[in-house]
């Protein structure tokens, strides 16, 4: 009798673990966020310092947030990169474990501290605003010539010193959206730009959500995995990278699609959404043949024809022939090298000085190859969404002109694609990217 008393009823021995590890995910899931947080405002309050080589010279935008931090530093700024990416994987585990209202006031912070300060890493943005200054205020063609055609111009000084000679390899919706910021002055320029990616990330982030209810995910899992990410909110976000822009199109034609599939009758748009896309930065295409493949109907290639034929024209007539022929800027970034693309290091690995001609040409057949067998499988069934993320993260890895939100192509894509291992690639290909960002904190300091 006593045996019989003495024994617990079935479960609770394992019950009491369960509930302790539950209780301390709250825990867990505050420190990664304040973490977080932690390390994005200092990365912030030091860049607003200035006269860093982190930070690209720039009009004082951030002078409110000086006297706070110091003078950002490369081992500060990796340290900080490397917290926020280790809280960043932590909160990724833990982001089935919390609340909507939490998940959503974590992004809706980190993209706000970063669009409050300086820009970060990058002198991209000063090339969007010589763009349009070039066609709005001294009418030249930003298709024909680069930022050295307006040397007088107040933003010559800051556009990067790889691209003053270089003419514009945005698409022509791109340009056209960037032309009414031109009249408000280098400063008020900078702060529209920074506005359109906060807005066009925003717009991506509300877009991936729908889109992983659409498919039965979780939805807080797919915004922190894009929202939370550090090349998003530190290197997309910090620098005001038109790439948001573009995710915004790709990811209103993934909704407009996805929403088809239950019975809406706009597909049509989600055609027209691609090409937008594609009219931002050229990669934009990638997402094209896999829903016509997957969809197989008339509609979306109607819109995207449509929309080739309207925008055609209007580029056209804004900026002549040149202004429609992506093609050939694309050929010409393509001979680009950086230090941080795959095929440099692994160039390097093999005892090679560099990238030769033939190496370019290895890389684009093998590209073509992976393709055609993403599109042989998306005929067989595969999922399109996947596929056309698999695509772009192949194009960031054999591009020998790898910068770090080029890794961000394919994440909206794989938050809400049905292979999963999309997520896993992309992320480790991201954390691949950081840990060669950071290897000068291993180096040995020379006596």
């Amino acid at each position: 009798m006593s045996s019989i008393a003495a024994k617990r009823p079935l479960g609770v021995s394992d019950a009491r673990p369960r509930e302790g590890r539950r209780a301390w995910m709250p825990v867990l899931a505050g420190a990664f966020t304040l973490v977080l947080l932690a390390a994005t405002i200092e990365i912030v309050l030091d860049a607003a310092v200035g006269h860093s080589p982190l930070i690209p010279k720039s009009p004082q935008i951030a002078g409110w947030l000086q006297g706070i931090g110091e003078r950002l530093g490369y081992r500060v700024f990796l340290i900080a990169l490397i917290s926020y990416a280790g809280a960043y994987g932590g909160m990724l585990l833990l982001a089935r474990r919390i609340s909507s209202r939490w998940a959503i006031a974590l992004t809706v912070a980190l993209q706000l501290i970063v669009f409050a300060g300086p820009i970060l890493i990058s002198t991209d943005v000063f090339s969007y605003i010589a763009y349009a200054r070039m066609g709005v205020v001294h009418g030249v063609n930003p298709y024909l010539h680069g930022p050295q055609a307006i040397l007088g111009d107040p933003i010559y000084h800051y556009v990067g010193q790889d691209w003053k000679k270089v003419a514009t390899a945005y698409g022509p919706l791109y340009t056209l959206i960037s032309y009414p910021l031109a009249v408000l002055g280098v400063t008020g320029a900078l702060w529209g730009m920074k506005l359109e990616a906060l807005l066009a990330g925003g717009g991506t982030l509300y877009l991936t959500w729908r889109c992983a209810l659409l498919r039965g995910f979780d939805p807080k899992f797919a915004l922190i995995a894009v929202g939370v990410n550090p090349l998003w909110v530190i290197y997309a976000m910090g620098g005001a990278h038109n790439d948001l822009i573009m995710t915004l199109f790709m990811m209103v034609a993934v909704t407009l699609t996805l929403s088809a599939e239950r019975g809406s009758r706009r597909e049509g748009w989600a055609g027209a959404a691609v090409i937008g896309a594609t009219l931002v930065k050229a990669t934009g295409i990638a997402l094209l043949p896999f829903m016509l493949l997957a969809r197989r109907r008339l509609a979306p290639l109607l819109g995207a024809l449509g929309a080739v034929l309207g925008f055609a024209l209007l580029a056209y007539v804004v900026f002549g022939i040149h202004g429609v022929n992506i093609v050939s800027a694309l050929n010409r970034d393509a001979a680009f090298v950086s230090t941080d693309s795959f095929p440099t290091e692994i160039a390097h690995l093999l005892g090679k000085p560099g990238v030769f001609p033939v190496d370019h040409d290895l890389l684009k057949a093998g590209l073509v190859l992976i393709v055609l067998h993403l599109m042989w499988r998306t005929w067989r069934g595969y999922d399109w969404v996947a596929a056309s993320g698999w695509t772009l993260l192949a194009i960031a890895v054999t591009s020998t002109w790898l910068l770090a939100w080029y890794t961000l192509w394919s994440l909206p894509l794989a938050a809400v694609g049905r292979d999963r291992r999309l997520l896993v690639a992309t992320l480790v290909v991201q954390a691949l990217f950081v840990a060669h960002q950071t290897a000068p904190l291993w180096a040995p300091v020379s006596s």
